[in-house]
């Protein structure tokens, strides 16, 4: 129960110091993804499903016009991160840099191509109209 307590806040905290406090960092208007760092940490350091859990409440923190389209995004992430558990020491920076940086990518990626395929210029309901 104490570990579930402190993953909620911990995903609240990655989550408002990202959209207030980082804001105002900017450098070439790029601020760093918390919750992408969260869950791809925690991927790395737990698993997939610890993984894959980290990354839907983390994702279900944003909100659009899509309920739980970044929560499936996040939850993709962190599964994919933990494969990596194995291959995970203390000692050892460079495979979570690298694992990050290959997260952070990945999401932007699927954002562009999610976004510009589920946009509304699809017009399949004007065909069914016709038919």
């Amino acid at each position: 129960m104490r570990r579930k307590i402190t993953l909620a806040f911990l995903i609240l905290a990655a989550f408002l110091l990202q959209t207030t406090v980082f804001q105002y960092f900017q450098i070439a208007s790029v601020t760093p993804n918390l919750l992408l760092i969260l869950t791809s940490a925690f991927g790395l350091m737990r698993g997939k499903k610890e993984g894959l859990m980290v990354g839907f409440f983390s994702g279900l923190m944003f909100y659009g016009s899509l309920f739980g389209f970044y929560a499936l995004l996040y939850m993709y992430i962190g599964y994919l991160n933990g494969f990596f558990c194995k291959v995970f020491y203390d000692d050892d920076i460079k495979v979570h840099i690298v694992l990050v940086a290959a997260s952070d990518l990945v999401y932007s990626l699927l954002m562009y191509v999610l976004q510009f395929l589920l946009r509304v210029r699809l017009h399949f309901f004007d065909y069914l109209a016709h038919i």
